[in-house]
């Protein structure tokens, strides 16, 4: 009755997470203070440009998720622009924007240009926004709730600056940086001038930022407030997405409604803020929300080609509109001859160099370029935010100067001379840097450099981490074959396999690596590479299960229980707590790491029943597995959990990209169809649009069972046959592919036999399989190991097969790591 209870009570405390399509980002990387326009049926955009130079670049597409460039509109202005305000007005286009205390307007007949010099509109304040009355009268709001009256062509002021709106009040419990009331962004719909403004601070907190709705019949006011307020907001850390505000509202040629705004990626300000769009409904009473989905779709009306290639092989005549100058425009600084870019150079340092810009768009990518420098020149490739914050290598032909910090250069011979080639991988905030003379083979000079650090709230100016060509001294250096790419490997670029399972002896982890996806050969001489007794509270893992994110990172579950600690000395009873009320194996939690590189860990252990009260009697944590709901943009733990000693199910979570912290309550994933029978050892393999789901099915002697569902986190439905090929029990079903194949391989434990072997069968269309036999009595084989218990098999590239083999022949010893950081090293 009291395990009923808890479990009702549990149901009570948790909540259904709901999948989503929005916010999509629609323009990744640094792309923020959006302002777009309709034109018929064309949409235009552009973004804040600070320093960046030239600037204005606008966007055009047809669809609002298809966008490509147009033109870069401004080439030199006064001091950092910022919040421009788009607009169309008669035939032709305007950009309003503020710089060096003041706000300036620049205008074109063609959004292709030529756009003409800023003219200064001498008024204060930021972020202008561009409205006409019913009359034909020209106002520009600015921030603080001011506006002022326009001439009749928009290059001037024609009157004072009044204040007209208060703004939203903000519930003083809100964790903000302050009013810091802004962005102001007017339409006119139906009978109502609406205003959209911008508070709470564009950075800080997680929390701070929101957008937020008010009307008048007039457009000088006076102003009410939306009673939706805010219409965008982000309300928990927890949020893929930060600080989200800065919109613009914007019609579709169907008659959708969408609001465009920018939002730091939760843990990656060091992309700045990006481009996202989201539906909204209109209320009956006129007012707006956002929506779940918009009425109708937009089709794709043309071939635009989405988003800007950042690659580059420098033909001319002119810089290509990836690039841009820091606080310079020098075009004269620049000479195109076969294929290579010489940049004149200027400074001593990263600091006060001649930069070229790019803006990373990828949580992990990889960028390169091919270097001549000059005599009296250094050159480099870095990742620059200011004067402050970089991060990257220069030379001079004769030395390598690694910047691990702006402060922190270190020399390094240079033996390859003064052409060569530089390489720098940034995998989720941690950087490398490599050398080539030939682009084949390449030394690492600096490795895990960190730059998470390197963004807004922590040096200011609303700049984002970009990749930058620096050329410092005398002379000029060249630039040739620049590269930029997504460095997650896709199934084409696998060649090996990485099995990772436990043993009952040690209750360590073990890795082994396959070429060919038949023999495996364990890693550190068949020693576990990981102590179970120093990562986990009960002293022991079991249960690993490894699966590479869309990040490309490496992310590592295991169950916190050892079944023989009493045996071992780890504890004085058979269980943590008592076997009659809580089960055999009752643990509380998880082990959780994650990896870059599969050598080097983070690490943290999580205990269900400290997320609430409701969850304080469950009876174990089981056999937890990941994957990736792309409706909800998630990393989903799903795991084997009972509460008491009553049956087991199989529940699900969402977790951070840190994956160090649970953000949601469990939810039931799939229960056996029987009342009275466990379901155990959940696995999730995404095929096409289904999703099945192994499972071992204790109905009668355990096995495998299959169930199939059009959704990642439910809607499994039941199928009676058996799966396994085993005349005993069986648990711990993982499905993984074969590379090249349409074919995959189901590999279950067998523990009933002695000693503990893996089965494995093999199918084509998830209906029929293959008997494989078992390792070492059929087509599979374990050549220096047995009796594993519990895998998962992941594919790698050649690269990181190599690296982990040669890690271990070179360091294999039995590991113990530390309790506070561990690191295979």
């Amino acid at each position: 009755m009291k395990a009923n209870f808890l479990f009702l009570l549990f149901v009570f405390l948790s909540w259904q997470v709901q999948s989503q399509e929005y916010p999509k980002c629609i323009l990744p990387g640094d792309y923020p203070d959006p302002s777009i326009l309709r034109d018929g049926k064309d949409y235009y955009m552009t973004h804040s440009p600070f320093y960046y130079a030239p600037g204005f670049l606008i966007w055009h597409s047809q669809d609002l998720e298809h966008w490509e460039p147009v033109c870069r509109a401004m080439t030199e202005w006064q001091g950092s622009a910022m919040a421009p305000d788009l607009v169309k007005y008669g035939e032709r286009y305007y950009i309003y924007y503020p710089a060096a205390g003041t706000n300036w307007v620049i205008w074109a007949d063609r959004i292709q240009g030529p756009w003409n010099e800023p003219v200064d509109l001498k008024v204060g304040g930021i972020d202008p926004g561009h409205i006409v009355d019913k009359d034909g009268n020209r106002f520009l709001y600015v921030s603080e709730g001011k506006v002022v009256p326009l001439s009749k062509d928009g290059l001037s002021v024609s009157g004072e600056v009044t204040k007209v709106y208060d703004g939203w009040p903000i519930p003083k419990h809100w964790v903000t940086e302050g009013m810091y009331l802004e962005s102001p962004k007017l339409f006119f719909h139906d009978g109502y001038y609406y205003l959209v403004s911008a508070e709470g601070g564009t950075a800080g907190p997680a929390t701070s930022h929101m957008i937020v709705m008010a009307r008048s019949k007039s457009v000088l006011g006076p102003w009410e407030n939306s009673p939706f307020n805010p219409l965008v907001h982000t309300y928990s850390a927890n949020d893929n997405w930060w600080s989200k505000g800065h919109g613009t509202l914007v019609d579709d040629v169907n008659g959708n409604w969408w609001v465009v705004y920018h939002a730091y990626a939760n843990g990656y300000h060091t992309l700045g803020r990006q481009t996202l769009v989201e539906p909204i409904e209109w209320t009956s009473d006129g007012w707006c929300r956002t929506a779940e989905k918009p009425k109708s779709r937009l089709d794709n009306l043309s071939d635009i080609k989405h988003g800007i290639k950042l690659s580059d092989d420098f033909a001319g005549p002119e810089l290509g509109m990836q690039w841009t100058f820091w606080k310079e425009y020098a075009p004269k600084a620049l000479k195109f001859d076969k294929n290579t870019l010489w940049l004149d150079a200027k400074g001593k340092t990263p600091a006060d160099g001649r930069l070229l810009l790019v803006t990373a768009e990828d949580k992990n990518y990889e960028t390169q370029v091919d270097m001549q420098t000059g005599k009296g020149n250094k050159a480099g490739l870095v990742l620059y935010y200011n004067e402050q914050a970089y991060a990257g290598l220069v030379s001079d032909g004769k030395v390598f100067t690694v910047y691990r910090h702006a402060d922190k250069p270190v020399e390094v011979p240079n033996t390859v001379g003064r052409n060569f080639s530089v390489k720098i991988k940034n995998q989720g905030n941690h950087v490398s840097v490599w050398v080539s003379k030939d682009r084949k083979d390449w030394t690492a000079i600096a490795e895990d450099i960190d730059v998470s650090g390197m963004h807004h709230n922590v040096y200011k100016g609303f700049y984002a981490l970009r990749i930058g060509l620096v050329s410092m001294g005398k002379g000029k250096a060249g630039f040739s074959h620049f590269r930029y790419k997504n460095a997650v490997p896709q199934e084409k670029d696998m060649s090996a396999y990485l099995m990772v399972f436990h043993k009952d002896e040690t209750h360590g982890l073990y890795m082994a690596i396959s070429r060919d996806g038949y023999s495996f050969t364990a890693l550190n001489g068949g020693e576990p590479v990981l102590a179970g007794d120093t990562i986990a509270s009960q002293r022991g893992i079991r249960d690993p299960y490894i699966y590479r994110g869309p990040d490309g990172a490496f992310y590592l579950a295991m169950t916190d229980l050892h079944v023989f600690a009493k045996r071992d000395g780890y504890r004085d009873t058979e269980w943590e707590r008592d076997g009659k009320l809580y089960g055999w194996g009752n643990n509380k939690g998880l082990v959780l790491m994650k990896s870059w590189d599969l050598i080097h860990w983070n690490r943290a252990n999580i205990r269900f029943d400290k997320l609430t009260a409701g969850l304080s009697e469950i009876g174990c944590a089981w056999a937890p597995e990941i994957c990736f709901d792309e409706q909800k943009g998630k990393l989903m733990i799903y795991y084997t959990m009972r509460f008491r000693n009553e049956r087991n199910k199989l529940y699900y979570v969402y977790v951070n990209d840190d994956f160090n912290q649970i953000e949601s309550l469990p939810q039931l994933l799939y229960e056996y169809p029987d009342e009275n029978i466990s379901a155990i050892d959940g696995d999730i393999t995404q095929v096409g649009d289904r999703y099945h789901l192994f499972y071992v099915a204790h109905d009668g002697t355990p096995g495998i069972k299959q169930a199939v569902s059009d959704r990642i986190n439910g809607g499994y439905r039941y199928d009676s046959k058996w799966y396994d090929f085993e005349p005993k029990a069986c648990e711990a079903p993982t499905v993984w592919k074969r590379i090249g194949e349409e074919k995959w391989v189901l590999m279950y434990d067998v523990y009933s036999v002695t000693p503990h072997n893996f089965g494995f069968t093999e199918t084509t269309d998830f209906v029929t399989f293959k008997n494989l036999g078992r390792f070492n009595d059929g087509v599979m084989k374990s050549t220096n190991f047995n009796a594993p218990k519990h895998g998962a098999v992941i594919h790698l590239t050649a690269d990181e097969a190599d690296r982990l083999e040669l890690y271990w022949k070179e360091n294999g010893r039995k590991f113990v790591p530390s309790r506070d950081n561990v690191m295979i090293k």
